[in-house]
């Protein structure tokens, strides 16, 4: 509090004992590494489901059995996946370029495709794919009997194909859209044809708005290319939930350990999550550069283009 007098100095506040104990917490916490903190989070909580763990009293033996088992349908898991969002990207990119066209029947194709595979569910598709298809080839004779019999594992990855490259256009098509017009004027004016203004300018920048959603949908494809299952198959070729599917017929008892052995798929998933991000700071990083030399080519076609204005 200042005096009645120009020379009389500021007074201290009182002491506060819990405003000083409140600070020293937070400069103690401001020393740790962020990260470190993250990682104290995780072992608590890791630390909590191995309580819950022991406590529920699981047959460890009979899981320990069988995880061997289960675990090789890590395999086929990620074969599935991989092929499957591999065909939903040339999916998802063809029917991005038709609904950005100015083509009447790209339209309406990928309009149709896009709606009648998002307004079904994943499971119906399966079944159709699998089993329906067979039914129409052997009403149109052969070859076609022979063409749309598929096996398990092609029907699978078909249907996964086909399901989220109908999700992964709007993606595709948002990251087209993303990319400023300014970009196709300047490849315009530098005399490009539309595939190398696609090829050269657009889809380079437009990967960096794709490939985070991207991730996304493959680490969900993983999960669900439990489905797959649901149709049957060769055991050597099952995946994670169908391996587990046959490891809990075998025992009916064990339902919560068939269910804690067949986690082993969201330790995988979490993996390709870093690898995942990994990737789009890699993208980022080269969208850069690729920005930079888009950016140069629009003030090299401003000044070509400036004396015939």
């Amino acid at each position: 509090m200042i005096g009645g007098g120009g020379g009389e100095a500021l007074s201290s506040p009182p002491p506060n004992p819990g405003r000083s104990r409140r600070e020293s917490l937070e400069l103690f916490s401001a020393r740790i590494p962020f990260r470190l903190k993250v990682v104290a989070v995780w072992g608590v909580i890791l630390a909590l489901l191995v309580a819950l763990f022991a406590a529920a009293d699981f047959d460890v033996a009979w899981m320990r059995e069988n995880a061997a088992f289960i675990a090789k349908g890590i395999t086929w898991t990620m074969i599935i996946a991989v092929l499957s969002i591999a065909l939903a990207c040339v999916l998802a990119l063809l029917g991005a370029l038709g609904r950005v066209s100015r083509n009447a029947i790209a339209v309406g194709v990928t309009g149709f495709y896009t709606s009648f595979f998002r307004g079904t569910p994943l499971i119906v598709q399966l079944f159709l794919i699998y089993l329906a298809l067979p039914q129409i080839g052997l009403a149109l004779g052969d070859p076609w009997a022979g063409w749309l019999t598929l096996d398990v594992l092609t029907a699978g990855i078909l249907a996964l194909g086909l399901n989220y490259g109908a999700y992964m256009t709007e993606i595709f098509r948002a990251g087209i859209l993303a990319v400023g017009p300014g970009q196709t004027e300047a490849a315009d004016a530098l005399g490009m044809t539309y595939r190398q203004r696609m090829r050269r300018v657009v889809l380079p920048q437009a990967f960096k708005v794709i490939i985070p959603p991207t991730g996304n949908e493959f680490i969900a494809m993983m999960k669900d290319t439990a489905l797959v299952g649901v149709l049957g198959g060769e055991v050597v070729r099952a995946e994670l939930f169908q391996r587990a599917t046959l490891a809990f017929s075998a025992d009916l008892t064990k339902r919560l350990e068939t269910a804690v052995a067949d986690g082993d798929a969201d330790a995988v998933s979490a993996g390709h999550l870093e690898l995942v991000r990994t990737i789009d700071k890699a993208a980022s990083h080269g969208a850069l550069h690729k920005n930079t030399a888009a950016r140069k080519k629009a003030r090299a076609a401003r000044i070509v283009a400036g004396p015939t204005a």
